[in-house]
């Protein structure tokens, strides 16, 4: 049946028309997979295994972050669409993190910072991720992490939506490393003032 489009077929290129629009036609990059997710060309395409993606991501003088994500989740769509499509916000997270996307119901195999080898649903619940979309982000480097509780590895993490201005100053807050000394609200009202 050749010069059929699919639905899902549909859903792509009505995707990547709304993609082009929200970044003002320069022409965003984010994709609807097969999986029902948007990807974008720049996200990090590894082998799942934690440590591995921590460690290049600092050994290119980058941070690693895990954005976890949903089939059909409308915020999803938001940060891709809108957040991302943003020049300043990609260029930004492009040049200074690793982002590897997951999957909060998924099914693949990811080996975590403690060797343990687990689908990335059951990951989402040891790390007691709930809402999509969701950033973790971690620390510089991977040395001792497996051996803390999985809910302590992280050094921030953005449960749901933030408006773009605010997912940008998220990245900015982790890349200087603030969550030394204060929270990412008082961060912000300190970034506003």
């Amino acid at each position: 049946m050749a010069g059929i489009i699919s639905r899902r077929g549909m859903l792509a290129v009505a995707g990547a028309a709304t993609a082009a629009l929200a970044a003002g036609g320069a022409g965003a990059e984010a994709v609807l997979g097969d999986d029902g997710l948007y990807h974008e060309p720049w996200f990090l395409h590894s082998f799942l295994e934690l440590a591995d993606d921590l460690g290049a991501a600092a050994a290119a003088g980058k941070r690693f972050a895990i954005l976890w994500e949903l089939r059909g989740c409308p915020y999803c769509r938001e940060t891709h669409l809108v957040n991302l499509a943003r020049a300043d916000i990609a260029d930004f997270i492009k040049a200074n993190f690793d982002v590897l996307q997951l999957d909060i119901i998924g099914s693949r195999r990811v080996t975590d910072f403690d060797g343990s080898v687990v689908s990335e649903k059951q990951l989402a619940g040891r790390y007691g991720i709930r809402f999509t979309p969701t950033v973790q982000f971690f620390p510089q480097e991977a040395a001792g992490l497996g051996a803390l509780p999985p809910t302590q590895r992280e050094v921030a993490r953005a449960p749901g939506y933030l408006l773009p201005d605010d997912f940008l100053a998220l990245f900015r807050f982790v890349r200087e490393r603030a969550y030394e000394s204060k929270s990412f609200i008082d961060y912000l009202r300190a970034a506003r003032s």
